[in-house]
């Protein structure tokens, strides 16, 4: 009988700094297949089922971020009781000074782990001092908790929604481990009738979860590390060392790259929680689909779009007070939106940029009418695309010399004779490229069919289809797991 390690179970449990634990790690598989066997015994009993689930989404939540989950126990209590409190005063003024704490409280954490070190680098170098940055470590998940325990004080502000009653029932809703560290943002009005029931999961929910758990470890783990680490990343690092053609060639792989991490996570977190019998909703709905920004918006990271419009944009007033209010409105939103992923200037002006296409989409759409034909919709997607793409340089790219340096290979020094070297050096990206785009692009009903047909096949076969793409996941991978983009943010 072989020994067993002790020591090395100890350290798998634990907090790991440069393994913080993600859904397609193997510690993360044995933890959840081990966590399932016990629910599976508990499910029918609510207070049980409700605590286990919460013990173990703090756990999850301990496993990628150390002791900064007490940031997350301390946020859940103040943000319970703050509410609690605002369902006992019917005065405006006493409600909105509970609100302001709240406000207080999430944005004031954000700031301080989010743009502590941006704000004095900034006022140092309007000084023109050097800058030795703060150690300050940023807890995973803290925009996206933050952002869904504003969204219920902000109900419950509105009475749009009633306070629970429960703490526990409050730390189900907003320490669910599927969702919590990167999305979906969810509104306590869709999530919460959900806890007091007893979960159910349909033979066809459990054919969805499935899928959207292999086509979501697929775009992560295969599509997007792999491309990620074997192209794009090399080109971001140095573009000055590549032709403006493998330039333009890096931004598309991105545009793909980010598309495929982020969905693949949103679509891992929706299968997982389907599995457990909750429903979460869609985050993404192909967004380079889109023709034109503001229909980008309603297709990407949908949770986060839908917030910013219903808790920024119309609290500063929307469309109601005036056009330029309403182009101002845009750019503020989507400015703090930009601010929201990151703090540095090419954030701002990723979030800038959209903000001021928004506006001018709604400016020329009240001035102007576009006949819809087949030819404008391709012309308004390719432009959008483009357009998109265009942004997501400055979102990639490391400095704002790296941006510059970026556009001048494209434009400078564009080169597309060495497309044949670009196939040949680089195959397997080439081919990830084509396919990635391929399924995103595929019409719906195309898509629609390839899932109902997985939904609906024997228990056999989709222990099948999951054995593959673990298989093919194992064979592409690199030495170390490749952490989701949004853990960044």
């Amino acid at each position: 009988m072989l020994p067993i390690d002790f020591d090395r179970i100890f350290q798998q449990l634990t907090y790991q700094p440069q393994a913080p634990i993600i859904f397609n790690s193997g510690v993360f598989l044995f933890l959840f297949l081990a966590f399932l066997a016990v629910y599976m015994l508990v499910y029918k009993h609510e207070r049980v089922r409700i605590y286990y689930v919460v013990a173990f989404s703090v756990y999850f939540y301990y496993k990628s971020s150390g002791w900064y989950f007490l940031l997350l126990l301390l946020l859940t209590v103040s943000d319970f009781c703050l509410a609690k409190l605002m369902s006992k005063h019917d005065k405006k003024e006493e409600r909105v000074v509970l609100l302001i704490i709240s406000l207080l409280l999430n944005l004031g954490l954000l700031a301080y782990f989010k743009y502590t070190n941006f704000i004095f680098s900034s006022f140092y170098e309007l000084l023109n001092k050097p800058f030795d940055p703060f150690n300050i470590f940023l807890p995973i998940g803290i925009s996206f908790f933050t952002f869904q325990s504003l969204s219920y004080t902000i109900d419950v502000y509105r009475k749009n929604i009633e306070p629970l009653k429960r703490l526990s029932d409050y730390a189900f809703y907003l320490t669910f481990f599927p969702q919590m560290v990167a999305g979906p943002i969810v509104r306590a009005a869709d999530f919460i009738p959900q806890i007091h029931r007893t979960p159910f999961v349909s033979q066809a929910d459990f054919g969805r979860a499935v899928f959207l758990i292999c086509i979501g470890l697929f775009k992560k783990a295969v599509i997007s590390d792999y491309i990620s680490l074997n192209f794009v990343d090399r080109i971001f690092e140095n573009p000055t060392l590549y032709t403006g053609f493998e330039n333009l060639a890096g931004v598309y792989g991105y545009a793909l790259q980010i598309y495929c991490d982020f969905s693949g996570y949103s679509d891992m977190a929706i299968g997982i929680a389907l599995l457990l019998g909750y429903q979460l909703n869609i985050n993404f709905n192909s967004p380079y689909k889109s023709s034109s920004i503001t229909e980008f918006w309603r297709r990407w990271h949908i949770s986060l779009s839908s917030w910013l419009r219903d808790y920024l944009y119309i609290s500063l007033g929307g469309n109601r007070k005036g056009r330029i209010r309403t182009y101002t409105n845009l750019m503020i939103t989507m400015l703090l939106g930009g601010l929201w992923h990151g703090a540095a200037l090419r954030f701002i002006v990723w979030g800038g940029l959209h903000g001021a296409m928004l506006a001018i989409e709604k400016f020329f759409k009240s001035v102007v009418k576009i006949p819809s034909s087949r030819f404008t919709k391709i012309a308004g997607i390719l432009l959008t695309f483009h357009f998109v793409c265009f942004c997501w340089i400055f979102f990639r790219a490391d400095s704002m010399e790296a941006v510059g340096q970026v556009l001048k290979q494209i434009f400078t020094a564009f080169h597309p004779e060495v497309f044949v070297d670009f196939v040949r050096g680089y195959p397997w990206v080439f081919v990830l490229m084509l396919l990635g785009f391929t399924m995103h692009f595929m019409p719906h009903s195309s898509a629609q069919f390839i899932e109902n047909k997985i939904t609906a096949s024997p228990l056999i076969l989709k222990v099948v289809y999951l054995s593959v793409i673990i298989f093919i996941v194992i064979q592409v991978k690199s030495s170390e797991i490749q952490p989701f983009i949004y853990f960044q943010f």
